[in-house]
């Protein structure tokens, strides 16, 4: 009898839905935390976007304009580590919070208690990142890769903020990690096995794992910075034993699968959209799945081919290269699907359509030229100049950041229960489009002629470069706030939306009502 009881009150308390401020510090459910994840992440996309406008505007014109240049590396160096840490990997664990358990049949995440808890240690950890900035000294000012001995020996005190900082980013990702990988591996509906999980999961599975494979590394790089600067160690001082180069070595065996921590979750995004506005089955399903297995691979061989300039012996130059040039294969194999995909099927321009295609184009050109800077004789010239941040802004802003606004645009209407203003979206979206090209398509020529990086002033040959590069930041800038609105706009009301909006659609995420109920699943769906 008492079973029972206890039963009925644990199914009452189940239903209960909080309010107030208690629902969001307290909340264990999935959809609440992935909201938070996608607001977080957002709110940093905007200071990190207003710190990238600091620096275009100071290289509107040659010569030192608006600020010094120690605040101009504070601000290159908290721009990078809050758009990487605050903006795009916390979009990601949004989108998995929300959509995981939905697409796999689950009632929520695994470890529910764990997943508030790596949410809410964020904002703490960016309040320090941030607060440094007030520091006597100034914040953090040796680049997002904070190289020794710049964030060793020459650094100010806010080191140990940052450090302390980097430490709480990296424990929350690694419990994000753990929670996907036991909920994806323990809690998919019945009949869903593993080459049935929407690729969108397959992706969130493998970035899981490298994150628990990389955040340690992070984790024993900024503790050994602590102990140089702080306590007389010498990791990474020649006059001590310790070696400055052996610090890139350590960062990019992080810092490299991290890139692809940002973008593997683009494929699964790319992978939902594009078969469900050409309304066919995507093309060579098993094929994208180890294709994203064998990039995850590969990131682990290739860290130091941002480290060709460093006097590596020719042999190390010659595997790093290779390697690099290799992990094109795999990510070939993507776009000829994805295009493949496309071939002769019945396509709409949807606005989360507009970003997967413009994703596909762009995200392509950053692969380009990613191989030509894998060709170490080449990347001689280009090492340290404004073509590597051409290349890897194609990647992380036309790549990472137009997959996740291309996914808030496929499922707001599941999340809100309205559908948005397509007009105001398209208009969004071609604001966007046009402005990032303006502003990064110019850096390679910039970058070609010899303008080097994270510089506050240059040579006055590259003066008109510039001003068009700052244009269209602003311009990228300014576009941002017209998602903003969207989203307002659609979360506030609007037209009611179906449970499936887009024709095309497949899914679980699309058998439940819109907007998605609190609770997803009573019962485990079957799946076929």
């Amino acid at each position: 009898m008492s079973t029972a009881v206890e039963a009925t009150h644990h199914d009452a308390h189940h239903d209960h839905k909080p309010s107030g401020i208690g629902r969001w510090l307290f909340t264990t459910n999935h959809k609440d935390i992935g909201s938070m994840y996608l607001w977080f992440s957002f709110i940093m996309f905007l200071t990190g976007g207003a710190m990238a406008m600091v620096i275009r505007a100071e290289l509107f014109q040659p010569g030192l304009q608006l600020i010094e240049p120690q605040f101009f590396n504070q601000m290159t160096t908290v721009h990078g580590l809050i758009m990487v840490f605050g903006a795009v990997m916390p979009a990601f664990t949004g989108l998995a919070n929300w959509m995981i358990p939905m697409m796999i049949g689950a009632p929520d995440m695994a470890l529910p208690r764990m997943n508030n808890w790596s949410f809410w240690i964020l904002p703490f950890a960016f309040i320090i990142l941030l607060g440094s900035l007030f520091m006597e000294g100034g914040g953090p000012a040796f680049g997002w890769t904070f190289y020794a001995p710049l964030s060793t020996t020459y650094s100010s005190d806010s080191t140990a903020l940052f450090v302390f900082s980097v430490h709480i980013m990296g424990i929350s990702s690694i419990m994000g990690a753990i929670n996907v990988i036991v909920t994806i591996m323990n809690m998919r509906a019945p009949g869903m096995n593993y080459m049935k999980m929407p690729l969108f999961v397959w992706t969130w599975l493998i970035t899981a794992f490298l994150l628990i494979a990389v955040m340690p590394v992070l984790a024993g790089a900024v503790t050994m910075v602590l102990t140089d600067k702080y306590f007389g160690t010498s990791f990474f001082d020649a006059a001590g034993g310790g070696d400055p180069v052996m610090f890139q070595h350590i960062f990019w065996f992080f810092g490299h699968p991290e890139v692809y921590i940002m973008i593997l979750p683009s494929f699964g995004i790319i992978s939902a959209i594009i078969p469900a506005f050409t309304r066919k089955r995507l093309f060579g399903y098993s094929s994208m799945v180890y294709a994203t297995a064998a990039i995850a691979l590969l990131s682990f061989l290739v860290w130091a081919h941002h480290m060709f300039t460093t006097g590596m012996p020719v042999f190390a130059e010659l595997f790093f290269m290779y390697c690099t040039m290799l992990i094109a294969v795999p990510t070939g194999v993507k776009v000829f699907n994805w295009v493949a995909t496309m071939w002769k099927g019945s396509m709409t321009f949807e606005t989360p359509m507009l970003f997967a295609l413009a994703f596909v184009i762009l995200f392509t050109i950053g692969g380009f030229s990613g191989l030509m800077l894998a060709i170490t004789p080449v990347d001689f010239q280009y090492h340290d100049t404004y073509f590597v941040v051409a290349h890897f802004h194609y990647v992380l802003v036309s790549g990472a950041i137009f997959s996740i606004m291309a996914a808030a645009y496929y499922w707001l209407p599941k999340w809100t229960g309205h559908m948005y203003d397509s007009t105001l979206a398209k208009t969004h979206f071609w604001a966007s489009v046009i402005s990032v090209n303006v502003l990064f398509f110019p850096m390679h020529f910039a970058g070609l002629a010899g303008m080097p990086r994270r510089i506050p002033d240059y040579a006055t040959q590259f003066a008109d470069v510039n001003q068009i590069t700052s244009i269209g930041g602003f311009a990228f800038g300014l576009s941002q706030l017209i998602f903003l609105w969207v989203v307002i706009k659609c979360v506030k009301g609007g037209e009611k939306a179906d449970a499936k909006p887009w024709e095309g659609a497949e899914g679980l995420e699309w058998t439940v009502p819109s907007p998605a109920p609190y609770h997803t699943f009573e019962k485990p769906p079957k799946v076929d």
